[in-house]
């Protein structure tokens, strides 16, 4: 059935413009996140800094984005998205720039900080802006599309990254991070308009009581808590990784940088799979498929790491685990947010809290084992890609209107 939304949705060319830009600010995390990953060893060395005390720069700015879209979720729903995301932007800038000129470890902690909280206004706008725009299958279809583009991310940022460090030192990671937030403030200024959708009260009471709402509806938190502890163990893949494969398994920057781009191009086709599928296969089916790929490949990187095995035995399901997030987060936003048009950036900000807040629990735990296992981070992510499916089997109900699948 064609709803009224996907029969009015925008012309071609204007979809083209919307996945440019909301893709480039939906690619604000992975790049903020995955660029500097490959100077991590090299940051402790330069700040004379634990590796742990590093890893916190990960947490500060997962925190951040959780914290930040908390707050500006609602704020684009009673103002409109333009002034929040314009707000945010400006503030990702001034946090860049702290970043490159960071004197120690816990000064960097803070700009992370900073940095973070106008990255969260790009990521929670970009998905209330697809709600806005697009309705049911249309909406699945265009968060797969998306997925190209902010795909790329994870897929050139370590790859640049490790260029980068080979002429210029970490600090010149966060130069090109404040070029970027500066051309995305320049695009949105000039290229992307106020989306028409309803505004909602900015009254504390009302806004607390829309959040409890969505709390407590079950299959709202049976999408955000699979998507959100599907990206839990994606965050202990990227926050470990680094430390892992280079220190454990003795990758250089750069080949770690190309390990991590091809797990990158495995989100990008399993989003593109996705968008191919749907409308014959449904949502949740598509949903399911993803979570369980990520728990079948959670297992083998686990009994991978425990048996030592050789490094491809560990590549291959680490790959499988990280493709399926290109199933899992298309289908689990669009599922989620299908019945809260009203509060599609509250809803938005929810999904991206729980993403990012169970991330931060995920983080430090790679760390426990020390610095010469990949256990630590491989039980994390099996862990959590269990939880996931668990969390979907127990708690996500159908769509009663059918509109999602």
């Amino acid at each position: 059935m064609t709803s009224t939304a996907e029969r009015t949705a925008p012309s071609r060319r204007a979809q083209l413009k919307f996945v440019l830009v909301l893709g480039g600010l939906t690619a604000f995390g992975p790049l903020s996140i995955d660029m500097y990953l490959p100077a991590l060893p090299r940051m402790a060395t330069d700040l004379h800094a634990a590796d742990s005390t590093i890893q916190l720069t990960l947490s500060a700015f997962i925190a951040g984005l959780a914290l930040g879209q908390l707050v500006i979720g609602p704020l684009s729903d009673a103002l409109g998205r333009r002034r929040p995301l314009l707000a945010g932007l400006a503030l990702y800038v001034v946090g860049s720039v702290l970043c490159a000129v960071s004197p120690d470890a816990w000064l960097l902690v803070a700009a992370r900080l900073v940095q973070s909280l106008g990255a969260a206004a790009g990521i929670v706008i970009a998905r209330a802006t697809v709600r806005d725009l697009f309705e049911g299958t249309a909406m699945t279809k265009f968060f797969s599309t998306l997925m190209l583009v902010s795909g790329l991310a994870p897929i050139l940022a370590p790859l640049l990254g490790g260029q980068l460090l080979t002429w210029t030192s970490w600090r010149g990671v966060f130069v090109v991070l404040t070029a970027f937030g500066a051309l995305l403030l320049a695009v949105v200024v000039f290229f992307l308009p106020e989306p028409s959708a309803a505004r909602s009260s900015l009254r504390l009471g009302r806004v607390m009581r829309t959040y409890g709402r969505l709390v407590v509806d079950r299959s709202f938190a049976g999408y955000a808590l699979a998507s959100g502890l599907l990206f839990a163990a994606m965050f202990a893949y990227i926050s470990g990784s680094s430390f892992a494969l280079q220190g454990v398994y003795g990758l250089s920057p750069q080949a770690y940088s190309v390990v991590f781009g091809v797990n990158g191009v495995g989100i990008v086709l399993a989003g593109q799979l996705n968008g191919r599928l749907v409308g014959r296969v449904r949502e949740r089916a598509l949903l399911l498929s993803g979570l369980l790929l990520g728990v079948t490949g959670g297992a083998l990187v686990l009994l991978s790491a425990w048996a030592r095995w050789p490094l491809a035995l560990l590549l291959v399901p680490l790959f499988l685990l990280v493709s399926s997030i290109g199933l899992v987060m298309p289908n689990a936003s669009s599922l989620a947010l299908a019945a809260h048009a009203r509060s599609a950036g509250a809803a938005s900000a929810l999904l991206g809290v729980l993403q990012f807040v169970v991330g931060a629990v995920a983080t430090p735990l790679v760390g426990l084992g020390g610095s010469g296992t990949a256990v630590p981070m491989a039980a994390t992510m099996a862990g959590f890609a269990a939880l996931a499916l668990v969390a979907y089997l127990t708690l996500a109900r159908p769509l009663v209107s059918g509109k999602a699948g």
